[in-house]
């Protein structure tokens, strides 16, 4: 018995070895008319593999960019699409671009420091403390995710306005924020008449 960890490494294996042997014949076939017929078999029998696949952009295209992938771009046939070139398949991709920079207090993180940064750019009005405020609710989030001793709210509101230079200073206004980050005073104000009805219980 021949073990497949012994046998040629297949170029995707979710095709299984008996797709793959049956590319490689289709390599063997001369009449070039009878290895079209081959691989478009193929490629159909590829296609009903994975039938959830099909509403897929590009579905037919990709499935003779894997036949051809699997020839090891050897396969002289004829394409109906353009397919992938061979040095195009084994080109790395793009490195990522990672920013830069230091970070003030790393367990606040760069997008509450981007958050900070636009609150600072807003008039003042309804759309700046709400932001402000929804800052507050994820820096202590934050926070005590570095720390499970909590913190208190006054460090929050100290660091904020140390962040912006005092361009942003809510220490004497009445926000109180709990463990969880929650703005307890908008939290009142959602539950003003709704939560009344004492009593109530589920029929099941």
């Amino acid at each position: 018995m021949e073990y497949n960890t012994n046998q040629k490494k297949l170029a995707l294996p979710e095709y299984g070895r008996s797709v793959q042997k049956m590319v490689d014949h289709a390599m063997t076939i001369e009449d070039r008319e009878e290895r079209q017929k081959c691989a478009n078999t193929i490629v159909r029998i590829m296609g009903s593999m994975f039938p959830n696949t099909r509403n897929l952009p590009d579905y037919e295209r990709k499935l003779w960019d894997h036949l051809a992938i699997m020839s090891d771009f050897m396969l002289d046939i004829d394409y109906p699409f353009e397919v992938i070139k061979k040095e195009d398949f084994r080109t790395p991709p793009q490195r990522i671009p990672y920013q830069t920079g230091e970070i003030k207090n790393r367990h606040y993180g760069r997008i509450v420091e981007e958050m900070i940064a636009h609150a600072c750019t807003l008039e003042d009005g309804e759309e700046k403390e709400r932001l402000i405020e929804l800052i507050t609710i994820q820096m202590k989030k934050n926070y005590i995710a570095w720390n499970k001793d909590g913190v208190e709210d006054k460090r929050i509101f100290e660091d904020l306005r140390i962040y912006t230079k005092g361009a942003i200073d809510i220490q004497d206004k009445e926000i109180k924020l709990n463990n969880g980050g929650n703005n307890q005073r908008n939290n009142a104000k959602r539950n003003n008449g709704t939560n009344n009805k004492k009593g109530f219980k589920r029929k099941f």
